[in-house]
């Protein structure tokens, strides 16, 4: 082969055998032929003697065979041209201003408007349990008895000892007060032996000055005079130390009698029962507890909501409420409590709204949304909310331009109004944004603009 024929192409040498092996083939035939024909015998005893014609004979079969498979590798393929992919249709919407009303959105959960575990006061044996889980019960409802049988008798032994230290004091029944203590039997009767011996001390004071009477008679009549005095102020003073005492066993009857009652538990107010602790027989302790006990009208939806809203949420605004289980119902009610702090952690602060819930349809405990509306009115540039798209932990939104090429941008966005979205950075007004086939969409993707 030739310096030429080495350094072209194989593309070109292939070209240049094709007339050639077009050529050859009736010659591949009949050489083929004439190979089989000759038995092994044969071409040795030719080979013996003419092996210059066998060799050749040789070398002419294996190249008619060889060359048309060296064409067929030889042969390039047709160079297809690059196809550019097809334009996406899409739907567009403009962006806008628009003047909205402010609404604070919140999720919270629902708490009892009162949560109450109502403790024994006194120990004793459990004789009656009232309710159980569910019940609703009123305002001085019997919830639990206590064996009163103990209470009794404590207050029994109040009220006896009570009566003692009334008939010292000469009054009838418990309710009666001693207006003055010289009233008392005893300050009466040292009132008495007082009188007596201050009359025979003066009576004996008189003789002895007329030097009738002995001056032994003046001394005794003198010291029966202290001692009467004496026992005066002494009656007076335990006349009263009774009086004291009196209203110290009032006192202890009052309690006893108040631990006699205690052994009945009533409900505080009315609602419901979220739990029962106790059952029939059980022994109880003083704030052992026995029923927990729930309102649940209203309800207290505690919402946190972020620091940059505090200027638009007062107490009194209205807060429409929606639950999972009631998706086609709104439920109303009012911000009453706000808290005075921010919490350093999440940046946000308390905001407590009373929900009625007068037939008991909303429970305590479930996750609710609350909107508020506020009295703040603001233009904002707004766009469907299906224009943006969550991609990668940011959210982007894809501007047709020049209504061919879209250019993904990534946008910050603000408030949901309805159907629409605050847009606060990354778009312009009047600037198209697709609506449709967000998730197909990348800078310098070719678009068609779809008609609605």
């Amino acid at each position: 082969m030739s310096l030429l024929e080495r350094v072209q192409p194989a593309s070109k040498r292939g070209a240049s055998l094709r007339p050639l092996i077009r050529n050859i083939s009736p010659w591949r035939n009949a050489y083929t032929g004439l190979y089989d024909t000759l038995s092994l015998k044969d071409f040795r005893v030719l080979s013996s003697r003419c092996p210059s014609w066998c060799a050749r004979l040789r070398f002419a079969v294996l190249s008619l065979w060889v060359l048309p498979l060296l064409s067929s590798c030889s042969r390039e393929q047709p160079i297809q041209a690059k196809q550019e992919p097809a334009a996406i249709p899409v739907r567009v919407a403009k962006v806008t201003t628009q003047r909205l009303q402010r609404v604070v959105e919140s999720v919270g959960t629902l708490y009892p408007y009162d949560e109450t575990i109502i403790s024994a006061e006194i120990e004793g044996r459990v004789k009656a349990v009232k309710v159980d889980l569910g019940d609703h019960v009123v305002t001085g409802q019997v919830l639990v008895e206590i064996s009163e049988e103990e209470q009794k008798y404590l207050v029994a032994q109040t009220e006896a000892q009570l009566r003692a230290i009334l008939e010292r004091l000469g009054l009838q029944n418990e309710n009666e007060r001693l207006s003055d203590v010289r009233q008392a039997p005893d300050v009466r009767r040292a009132q008495a032996d007082l009188t007596e011996a201050e009359q025979r001390y003066r009576r004996v004071k008189e003789l002895t000055e007329q030097g009738i009477g002995s001056r032994q008679d003046f001394d005794q009549a003198a010291s029966r005079y202290k001692a009467a005095q004496a026992a005066y102020d002494a009656a007076i003073n335990q006349t009263r130390n009774l009086v004291q005492e009196a209203e110290r066993a009032r006192a202890q009857l009052e309690l006893q009698r108040k631990k006699l009652r205690d052994t009945t538990v009533r409900a505080p107010y009315s609602g419901s029962v979220k739990e029962r602790h106790v059952t029939v027989g059980a022994y109880v302790r003083p704030n052992a507890p026995l029923i927990t006990l729930v309102k649940t009208d209203p309800l207290r939806l505690r919402l946190e909501i972020p620091e940059r809203m505090a200027p638009w949420i007062h107490v009194g605004q209205i807060a429409e409420v929606s639950v999972e289980a009631y998706q086609d119902r709104k439920f109303s009610g009012k911000v009453w409590r706000i808290s005075p702090t921010v919490d350093q952690t999440k940046r946000t602060f308390i905001v407590e709204a009373l929900i009625s819930n007068p037939h008991n349809e909303l429970k305590a405990g479930s996750y609710a949304r609350a909107r508020v509306p506020t009295s703040r009115v603001e233009e904002v540039k707004v766009v469907p909310i299906r224009a943006v798209a969550y991609v990668f932990g940011s959210n982007k939104a894809f501007v047709v331009k020049d209504r061919a090429v879209v250019e993904a941008r990534e946008v910050k966005v603000g408030d949901r109004f309805d159907q629409k979205i605050e847009i606060l950075e990354g778009l312009n007004e009047g600037e198209l944004v697709a609506v449709t086939q967000v998730n197909r969409l990348d800078t310098g993707t070719r678009v068609t603009i779809a008609a609605e």
